[in-house]
């Protein structure tokens, strides 16, 4: 494949609500560039990002998906995702690797719930944003409305940078049209907002063009535009219509023209150390220097293995070469560097900064690897990519005996792929529970396992994810003594409990002196403690956000061993703890309930009959009404049920997590005593 210069690349994920089109958007612009000679049908299993089996029989992007486009000199990876709600943890995974996002919006469904999550999250991270209003045919009457609507929930720094005409689109920015009809607006008035916000980044130009009245091109208006975008200062809105092919065009230039390339986006922030050693880094970009490369996607195939998905940083990766991964000491060579073309591997010679590429076969890999070729950057790192926290679970186990090891390894696998699951062990049930984002996440991974890696499995009605915490400090002390006729067993710790705010997890300090418990023995008691905080106190749920401190303790010349001070921190959390006004944290979920506007009544009562309350309501743009709540998690598990019933089928809902807090007094006793 041809060869190109960092300032030759473009990348960008694509996201949007599920049926926003950003597949069929893909294929038109796939089709635009000359990259495929026909273009792919969704409901046909044709399209090139939906390639695999199971996206082909649900008909919707369930995981992120590589596709790249050469034109006009340059190099444009494309990064699809799913549209899903309960994938968006998935939607996510590609952010660190690129500079720009492509948040689409379907002109007749307006702003959805997916559409305001991945334009907070593409901010959140740095990445400049263009708005791409797609299927505007048969929707022109709403695309001034809709406007309005995305000026109003995402600022008014939200310009068209193209306005829809009749069966066109008519150029605003690059080579604005002044004399054609439009819909609405007029090209002078777009062009004009265009040019005065991207002079804000720059007072030079902006006396030039106020007090000399110079026309300034876009090529010296590049350098602000950069500017503004990064800062999100400009967002970009256009208009396509990815069935008729209308803007499509002009959107392959908007993608080259405008939006960033490696050099000028807001890069990731790499640190070195960790602890409270750690120290940011700041990397160049010149393929002169180290290779430093980030893998930010796992595939893995029963057949081909493990392929590793990442974004090339610094330096340049050749063929033969050899890197390391991280701390391990020993390097892996590079022998097969890939390019993704959906399902299609092509094979590249080199890896320059900027580019998206893959490696296959290499085992070590894993989502978070850093490459490079020297030891000293051993500890080079991107901090952890925050996805959605897991709240729906579901218990799995073996329906054939013999089968455990199996799973076990099928889990590792689909966690390794998807970060947006996980895997936790219910120690009180004797249950392994694997926690997505909502029971639809849990049954396409449930699939996968059994249509890709041959496991089925059987599994149990969704637990929900308790946690527990204290209130208050608490202080105890205990002696683990054990004597059996040879050598014996001793440690004796003095420990002291105290909650932390809510989501800082857990922090361990030791304040021992005078050798009391000698250091060698310190880890062993940190190791009892997070034993002991795998089951809790009131319900055997995992305690989280507390601060362990020990104060003092005892140790024998002969008889103490890191197994007795494990047991002594063990014992002496537990009686801590129940010193300390332990409760029971619930999952706390946000709604987004859309229903018609005579079922709201309904809605509010049945959320209040589920211990949550209403947030707010208001009209959306298609006449329904959004319901804003609050709940429980325990208390919607079948909430799905219910709005069918209430709405005739026609109402619909998102959730996500929120936070925890904990169960009312009255719940927490039940609790406590179903499980004693």
């Amino acid at each position: 494949m041809a060869e190109y210069r960092t300032g030759q690349i473009r990348n960008f994920a694509v996201l949007g609500h599920t049926g926003a089109g950003k597949s069929s958007l893909l294929e038109a612009l796939l089709f635009g560039a000359r990259t495929i000679a026909q273009k792919g049908r969704v409901d046909k299993g044709t399209n090139h990002a939906d390639f695999t089996a199971q996206e082909k029989a649900h008909q919707h992007s369930l995981e992120p998906s590589f596709l790249n486009i050469d034109h006009d000199g340059h190099h444009i990876n494309l990064i699809d995702t799913p549209g899903l709600p309960d994938f968006f943890g998935r939607a996510l995974q590609p952010l660190p690797a690129v500079e720009s996002v492509l948040l689409v919006i379907n002109a007749a469904t307006g702003i959805e719930s997916v559409t305001a999550r991945a334009f907070a999250a593409a901010r959140a991270q740095g990445k400049a944003v263009m708005l791409v209003v797609n299927h505007i045919d048969g929707n022109e009457d709403r695309l001034e409305a809709l406007l309005a609507d995305i000026q109003q929930q995402f600022g008014p720094r939200c310009l068209p940078v193209n306005l829809p005409g009749d069966d066109c689109v008519v150029d605003c920015y690059l080579h604005p049209a002044f004399e054609s009809a439009t819909r609405f607006s007029d090209v002078t008035t777009a062009h004009e907002q265009l040019v005065e916000t991207v002079l804000e980044e720059d007072d030079k130009l902006m006396e030039l063009y106020l007090e000399q009245g110079e026309n300034l091109s876009p090529e010296q208006l590049h350098e602000p535009l950069e500017i503004a975008l990064r800062m999100g200062h400009l967002v970009p809105v256009c208009f396509t219509s990815a069935e008729q092919d209308t803007g499509i065009p002009e959107l392959l230039e908007l993608l080259i023209q405008l939006m960033p390339n490696p050099r000028e986006g807001n890069p990731p922030q790499f640190v070195n150390g960790t602890g409270d050693k750690v120290k940011p880094v700041d990397l160049s970009t010149k393929s002169t220097d180290h290779v430093l490369a980030h893998v930010f996607r796992v595939n893995i195939d029963p057949y081909f293995g493990r392929m590793a998905i990442m974004r090339v940083y610094q330096g340049k990766i050749t063929n033969g070469m050899k890197l390391f991964a991280g701390v391990e000491r020993k390097p892996f060579k590079v022998t097969h560097l890939l390019s993704l073309q959906g399902d299609k591997q092509v094979e590249m010679g080199q890896a320059v900064p900027g580019d998206i590429c893959a490696l296959a076969k290499i085992d070590e890999l894993e989502v978070g690897s850093v490459l490079h070729e020297s030891h000293d950057e051993d500890e080079y790192h991107l901090p952890p990519l925050v996805l959605p926290q897991p709240i729906f679970g579901l218990a799995v186990s073996s329906k054939r005996r013999g089968d455990e090891q199996k799973i076990a390894e099928v889990l590792n696998k689909l966690v390794a792929e998807d970060p947006s699951l996980s895997i936790a062990r219910n120690e009180a049930e004797g249950q392994t529970v694997l926690q997505g984002l909502g029971d639809m996440h849990l049954q396409i991974a449930l699939e996968k396992a059994l249509q890709v890696f041959k496991v089925d499995m059987h599994t149990e009605k969704p637990a929900v994810a308790y946690r527990e915490t204290i209130l208050t400090q608490g202080q105890a002390r205990y002696r683990h003594k054990k004597q059996s006729g040879g050598a014996g067993q001793f440690g004796e710790v003095e420990l002291r409990v105290e909650p932390l705010p809510r989501g800082e997890g857990f922090k361990f300090e030791s304040r021992v002196v005078g050798g009391a418990i000698p250091g060698q023995f310190i880890p062993a008691v940190e190791k009892g403690v997070k034993e002991a905080m795998k089951a809790g106190e009131l319900g055997s749920y995992p305690v989280e956000d507390i601060k362990v401190t020990v104060l003092d303790g005892k140790h024998h010349s002969v008889d103490s061993k890191e197994i007795a001070f494990v047991m002594a921190g063990k014992k002496a959390f537990m009686d801590a703890v129940s010193e300390a006004k332990p409760v029971i944290l619930e999952p706390i979920v946000q709604m987004q309930i859309k229903v018609d506007s005579a079922q709201v009544g309904d809605i509010t009562g049945d959320i209040s009959s589920r211990r949550g309350f209403v947030c707010g309501t208001e009209s959306d743009n298609d006449g329904r009404v959004v319901v804003s709540v609050e709940a429980p998690l325990a208390t919607v598990d079948d909430f799905a049920t219910r709005l069918k019933s209430i709405t005739g089928g026609e109402g619909e809902y998102t959730m996500a997590f929120a936070r925890y807090e904990p169960v009312p007094e009255h719940v927490q006793q039940q609790m406590v005593s179903e499980k004693a």
